[in-house]
């Protein structure tokens, strides 16, 4: 293991070495229901009591939580860190907050679930809502400290490749074209081989962005372990901050993601978090290049404008 990989494992100062912020009370829920799925049952019960009473259980001692929860102690304190906080009594507050704003009205209720036979008014209704939340969600749960870091080092990289696959592969797609769109170098090989042959070129002052929503996709983490081992700087967005990709990431970019079903796969939220980030990163690196980017940005909107107006005088 090289020593960069051994930085990305240090205790409580976050995957690249600087100490993420404490997640806002709005973003406890959408925290909640991105990491259940891989959490353990005692821990589980713990973050399934906090989100769904969060005045409750914020009146509540350790030992009294973790009595309500039939777990212990230490259960409940590893759960407020796992959430983000570095103990108890931070996530208390956390909770106390977030039941204050439920009180007055900014929680929404829970999706309803897309059943088959629904009128295409309420599939329209419900999908808004729950794209709507999405969004919230993210943009609740995203440090931003580890957004300026990958800000900063895209707005300087010689150049960016972009590794995903799939859904995650469009929204990688469409990071390159803004980058492009301001005059940057990027590229997103949809090929697994050419992204790890592109990985290898890869050097200090350089970046490599991997999108996955489940921190898992082997096609995305090779690449992105080749580019952290050759010395570029590396940026993960993904729904699972624990998972195999934050390995070689020195930045990562949490989305949210609602609850997965039938007629809504994971995919679906997953791309319309994963585009809110990029949109992110990309408003973020033209204000830092905005000499540079600014007229470039107008250079593009002329050729294009330029272009469909010669096809309109076409006869």
């Amino acid at each position: 293991m090289t020593e960069k990989v051994k930085e990305t494992f240090a205790p409580a100062t976050g995957r690249a070495g600087g100490r993420s912020s404490v997640p806002a009370p709005a973003a406890l829920v959408a925290k909640v229901r991105t990491l259940a799925p891989t959490m353990t049952r005692s821990v589980q019960r713990v973050a399934e009591a906090v989100a769904g009473d969060p005045a409750g259980c914020a009146a509540l001692t350790v030992t009294g939580l973790a009595e309500r929860t039939g777990t212990s102690e230490a259960t409940v304190v590893r759960t407020a860190r796992l959430l983000g906080y570095p103990g108890y009594r931070d996530l208390r507050l956390a909770l106390a907050g977030l039941a204050a704003q439920q009180q007055s009205g900014g929680s929404p209720a829970i999706t309803t679930d897309i059943a088959v036979d629904d009128p295409i008014a309420d599939v329209v209704a419900k999908l808004a809502y729950d794209e709507q939340q999405t969004l919230a969600d993210t943009a609740a749960g995203l440090d931003t400290v580890q957004l300026g870091a990958a800000v900063t080092a895209l707005a300087a990289a010689r150049r960016t490749d972009v590794y995903g696959i799939g859904a995650s592969g469009l929204v990688a797609q469409d990071l390159t074209q803004k980058l492009l769109r301001i005059g940057l170098i990027a590229h997103a090989p949809g090929d697994p081989h050419l992204a790890v042959t592109n990985a290898v070129q890869l050097r200090a002052g350089d970046v490599a962005v991997a999108i996955t929503h489940s921190g898992s996709t082997g096609d995305v983490i090779e690449p992105l372990r080749v580019a952290f081992e050759h010395g570029a700087t590396t940026v993960a967005i993904t729904a699972r901050p624990d998972s195999p990709v934050t390995q070689y990431a020195d930045h990562v970019l949490t989305t949210a993601t609602s609850r997965e079903t039938e007629l809504r796969p994971a995919a679906m939220s997953s791309r319309t978090s994963q585009l809110l980030v990029v949109d992110c990163l990309f408003v973020g690196v033209a204000q830092r290049t905005y000499d540079t980017a600014g007229p470039a940005l107008a250079a593009s909107y002329e050729a294009l404008a330029h272009r469909h107006g010669a096809h309109r005088a076409r006869p």
